[in-house]
Formats: C-alpha cells, structure tokens, sequence
C-alpha cells in the first residue's frame, strides 16, 4: 500500500477547529425542550441519548425542530421505550420527510407499511430465516460498514430503528461518525478527494459477505437496484464542516483506475471504522428507537445467535431533500455509469474487487 495511504495517529488541528464550531453550536441553541445526554464518542460530540419526546402524541413542529437541531450535532440520536407500533413509527418519521418504500428484494415484507424496512431475521410468516437460504445470505451484508441506501440514487437522510422483538444478548449497532472521520485525514488525502465520485451498488457489498452466494446478481435483483452515482467529500447538514459519504457499497470510484480505486476505498473504510470514531447503541428494550443521519454516518449490525433466538427491528428510512439528495448522476457520460443507468459499461460482467479482509467478513 502507497505510503499516503497510511492512517494518521494524531488528532490534526481541523477536528480541533471543528469541535470548538460544534461546543459553540451548542451553546447556543435556543432554549431547548430535550434534555440530551451524550453517549460519550468522539470527545462527547457523537451520540446522543434523548429524552422529553411525547411519543404518544402527533409531534409538534418546534419538537421536530428541536429534533432536528439535535440530530445535526450529534448524528445518532437513541429513544428508549418509546411505545410507537408500526402506524405511529411511520407517523413520527414522517415529519422529517418523504418517507421510501421498501423493495423487498430477497426478503418479503412483514411489516404492515410498505415504509417499513425489515432489519431483523424473520421471515413473512414469523419464523427465523434459515442458515444458508439467500434472505439470511443477504443478511450478512448488514454486518458491514455501511450507509443506509447510498446506492439509491435518490439517497436517504435520516434512518429510524425501532426494536420490537430483542434476542437476550449481542445484536448491538455500530455507528461511526464520518465527519471527524475526515478531519482527520491528511491535507493530501482531502485534497485528493475533492471532486470525486464513487459508484454505490449493493450487490458489490452483498457480494463481499457472502461472495459464493452473490457472485452473481440474478436480472430481477440488477434490474431492481441499479447502481448509484454519489460524492465522496460532501458538507455535513446544517454545518460548514466536511464529511465522507463512503460505505461498503462503494464499488469503484469512478475515472480511476481499479486497482488504485480499489486501494483508496479500502483506506477510507479502514480510517472511518477505527475505534475512536465509533459509538455502540445497546439495544435494551423494546420500543427503542435509534435514529441516525446517513449523510454524516456509517454503521453495521453486529452478531447474535440468530438461528436460536428472533431478533425483529423495523427501520423508516427519511428520504434527503438536501442539495446532495440525488447525487451526481445527470453530470455523468455513458461511459462513467452502468448500462441499467442508461451507460455502456456491465459491471456484472467483471469480479468484484475486494475492499474488505477475509478475517473482517468472517468476523461478521
């Protein structure tokens, strides 16, 4: 690996800078309904676990607003017990946007709405997903580093987890916050990644956890979820601070060569999943709600014995409305994009290239 690829190991002055921003922010926030407590990553500036939200009741607009202001600063947000059902949950997502519908690609739909994600490992009829069968393969794609529905070209803000059934131990979620993330890196780096795109595909990420099962797409999965055109360097929402907008979806970044496309992807995802950019939400009851902004975030699901215990979580997913919502498609030629997106490239017709380690996908 190229020397400028190595991570850093001291905290530049950028984060510095940018955490002093953020202390300022806070202070001076309005008069404020939510109490927050800090989850204690990322010198206290990443998580959050929140109180004061009346669930049971429709949210009033300077809650919502509140909400908001919240989620900008710390980027995961954690309810507990919240009570919401699966109408309610919809309701509550709703006021921060226009809400996707679920493809249920690989895994028919449980929930009652078709803006319900099914996160957990049941199948339609309520019984566990067996070992081995195509919908727990897919599964495992969760356990990867990523960013919820970066390969849509449309993308997501905000994602809304909600914990309805809870194995008795393991299952937790990572987060990691991808603005310090890049603060962090070299002046070179930062430089070098400006302007740049990276094509977003989930069987690339699909395939790097289950590469025997997914080698090859069926046509009604290509056709489904055709890549997804995105900036790897974007500005985080309501701030001025820089964030990466990279998952293990990334499959190449495009006008680069594979290999060294290939190394740069393996070098953001290394530098953005160590530990001092990480949060652990424990899921402790039923009710709970994390809610996470996708354009400053990645996460993954982590292990729990899944073919003797039933784990069932429910997941809105907010679309953006920002000035980054529907990524860089139209700015791309044909020879840039996927021939589903109207290119001249099959990128199915090639292997994938690998940007996790063995050990990390046999770890998940």
């Amino acid at each position: 690996m190229s020397t400028m690829f190595r991570p850093l190991l001291r905290m530049p002055r950028s984060r510095a800078h940018s955490t002093a921003i953020w202390r300022r922010t806070l202070a001076t926030l309005n008069e404020r309904t939510l109490h927050a407590t800090p989850l204690g990553a990322v010198d206290g500036t990443f998580g959050a676990e929140v109180s004061g939200v009346d669930f049971s009741r429709p949210l009033p607009p300077p809650i919502a607003a509140e909400i908001v202001q919240l989620q900008n600063l710390y980027g995961v947000l954690v309810f507990r017990s919240t009570g919401l059902d699966d109408d309610a949950h919809v309701r509550y997502s709703k006021n921060f946007g226009a809400l996707e519908s679920i493809h249920g690609v690989n895994k028919p739909r449980r929930a009652s709405s078709p803006h319900l994600y099914d996160a957990g490992n049941l199948d339609a009829e309520g019984n566990i997903i067996p070992k081995y069968s195509r919908a727990w393969w897919h599964s495992k794609g969760n356990g990867l580093w990523h960013t919820d529905s970066s390969f849509n070209q449309h993308r997501s803000s905000y994602s809304a987890l909600r914990a309805v059934e809870l194995p008795p131990r393991g299952g937790a979620t990572m987060y990691a916050d991808m603005r310090a993330a890049y603060d962090d890196l070299p002046a070179s780096i930062k430089q070098d990644l400006d302007g740049k795109i990276a094509e977003h595909w989930i069987w690339h990420s699909r395939k790097l956890a289950a590469p025997q099962e997914f080698d090859k797409p069926t046509e009604q999965e290509k056709r489904a979820i055709p890549p997804a055109y995105h900036t790897l360097v974007q500005t985080a929402p309501d701030t001025t601070r820089k964030t990466l907008y990279i998952a293990s979806h990334a499959r190449r970044i495009v006008g680069m060569p594979e290999r060294e496309s290939t190394e740069l992807i393996r070098y953001l995802l290394t530098h953005a999943q160590q530990p001092k950019y990480q949060v652990a939400c424990q899921w402790k009851n039923v009710g709970d709600l994390v809610q996470w902004d996708n354009r400053c975030t990645m996460h993954r699901a982590t292990a729990f014995e899944d073919q003797a215990n039933r784990r069932d979580m429910r997941r809105t997913t907010v679309y953006d409305h920002g000035p980054y919502a529907f990524g860089v498609r139209l700015g791309l030629t044909e020879h840039d994009v996927d021939v589903l997106c109207g290119g001249s490239t099959d990128i199915t017709a090639g292997p994938t290239p690998e940007t996790q380690t063995q050990e990390q996908v046999q770890a998940l």
